[in-house]
């Protein structure tokens, strides 16, 4: 989803025309804009400063809060939420505006920050988006294309032999031993192409910062977002002869709740989110999603700097425990290695301003994070997808994840260039984003991972880039045809801006 004053750029594009707009929407990012501070948290939220926020406070690995910063805590009217100890986390709620500032000058406390803007709950109603949704109908008559062995939609899934996953399957489906956890909206675990494949004891609800295993507490509710539900099915949809297959249909997926019920995922939520995965088995994790309210986290400020260290522990705890974590680039056309880019949105909980970053020193988490497989997206003509952010050195690989049908068309049966997966309710319907191209890595890190029982998440990804399928720049990249160049690649074949090492390739994650 590419427009201004959004809460979760990778939250899909629903509607081929809705990628379109994009592009009117986003036009090249002005690097000589001039330069805006960076406003804190505590600037941000002016009418917030009365409401209780969430806070993270980063202490010694290992340990938990101590006497001098829990009397802190209670002192500034604050409430320990969770404590992550082995990645020295801590989750508190205060309604004091300057909570961080007093906790910051507690012995011990390397950073703390304001996760939000605006007061407990999120106040913003701003719809998400929804994806086209299948008919009955539709459906019956796109299931009559299928040819034996097939799953019923799968005809119209060109993403599969975009990453030679039909081939793939014809040797292995992946290993139920093998769990792919999903950060995200929450999972319909009943959905009929979910349920023969999901992990209930790997999933959770993290909103508050906490695990709450409340039975089902890892479900959208009704009105909630889709999102979540879309991208487990396209990781791990069951080959059941029902609806659509995933990447790596014989693998498990558990369902993290992430995203709160307005479409925000903040810090204290993904620290839950990759500390349960860690510690509950998962061997990848997906990750479709920045963690809101900042666009870019720029670590001169010293809340959004808290944000980057809670999130980068938490990550590499995840890897440490043996968890390959995949991330979507987004939706933006940004090149994320440029010297500049302009932030329209941020913060986008309260009242967003336009601010000019370094993304160098100011990172989207955790796509940013070291040891993050970060995702570009492409459509169904195997390009850059319009809405794709890329750049050199940032951008690891590549994968499908949908384009407006106008500008990359697939091959027939197929007839929608964006991204088919199932949807709540037992539904099927149509997104497209980097949040759809990220699941398809994860789902071949996964096989990979079921190839390789042991190996570690370096070695994962090793396989993972080595087996990609290498992909030029495109030059010129005039995706909508207008004559006016749309984006610039850098980099040579074997690495570059727009697909990284290449297209992510799943014949070659189950044969070699």
């Amino acid at each position: 989803m590419s427009r201004p004053l959004i809460r979760s750029r990778r939250t899909a594009v629903p509607l081929g025309v809705a990628v379109v707009s994009a592009l009117a929407l986003w036009p090249a990012v002005s690097a000589s804009a001039a330069p805006a501070p960076v406003p804190s948290a505590t600037e941000a939220k002016g009418a917030a400063a009365e409401g209780t926020l969430s806070y993270v406070v980063n202490i010694r690995p290992g340990h938990g809060p101590s006497a001098a910063l829990r009397k802190a805590i209670a002192k500034a009217g604050g409430t320990v939420v969770a404590s992550y100890d082995r990645i020295g986390v801590v989750v508190a709620t205060s309604a004091d505006p300057a909570f961080a500032e007093t906790v910051r000058a507690v012995r011990g406390v390397h950073s703390a920050g304001a996760t939000r803007t605006a007061p407990l709950p999120a106040q913003s109603t701003t719809d998400v988006g929804t994806p086209k949704v299948l008919t009955e109908k539709q459906t019956r008559a796109l299931a009559a294309e299928a040819e034996p062995g097939q799953d019923p939609l799968e005809p119209q899934q060109w993403d599969l032999p975009a990453i030679k996953a039909d081939k793939a399957h014809k040797k292995t489906l992946g290993s139920d031993r093998v769990t792919v956890a999903v950060l995200d909206t929450g999972v319909d675990d009943t959905h009929p192409d979910i349920a023969p494949n999901f992990d209930r004891a790997g999933s959770v609800d993290c909103v508050d910062g906490k695990a709450d295993t409340a039975d089902g507490a890892w479900r959208p509710k009704s009105g909630e977002s889709p999102h979540g539900t879309h991208v487990a099915g396209e990781i791990a949809a069951a080959k059941n002869g029902v609806g659509v297959t995933g990447v790596a249909p014989g693998v498990k997926v558990s369902g993290i709740k992430v995203g709160n019920p307005d479409g925000f995922f903040y810090a204290e939520a993904v620290v839950c989110g990759f500390v349960w995965a860690a510690e509950h088995g998962a061997d990848v994790t997906n990750n479709s999603y920045f963690t809101d309210p900042w666009y870019f986290n720029c670590v001169a400020d010293p809340d959004q700097k808290a944000l980057v260290e809670a999130i980068t522990r938490a990550t590499r705890y995840a890897e440490k425990k043996g968890a390959v974590n995949v991330a979507a680039a987004g939706n933006e056309n940004f090149d994320l290695a440029a010297e500049e880019l302009v932030d329209p949105s941020s913060p986008n909980d309260t009242t967003p301003g336009e601010r000019t970053v370094d993304p160098s020193e100011c990172f989207d988490i955790p796509t940013q994070l070291p040891g993050v497989v970060t995702v570009a997206s492409t459509g169904a003509k195997g390009l850059k997808s319009s809405f794709s952010n890329h750049g050199l050195g940032v951008v690891d690989i590549a994968a499908p994840g949908g384009d407006s049908t106008a500008y990359q068309t697939p091959e027939p049966p197929a007839t929608s260039g964006l991204i088919l997966g199932p949807l709540p309710g037992g539904k099927w319907g149509y997104m497209a984003g980097t949040s759809m191209a990220s699941p398809h890595v994860a789902g071949v890190a996964a096989l990979i991972k079921s190839r390789h029982p042991y190996a570690p998440p370096a070695l994962v990804k090793a396989l993972l880039y080595a087996e990609a399928d290498a992909v030029p720049c495109t030059d010129p990249y005039d995706i909508d045809g207008d004559g006016k160049i749309d984006a610039v690649c850098e980099g040579g074949k074997n690495r570059n801006g727009f697909y990284g090492v290449g297209v992510a390739d799943a014949l070659d994650a189950v044969r070699r």
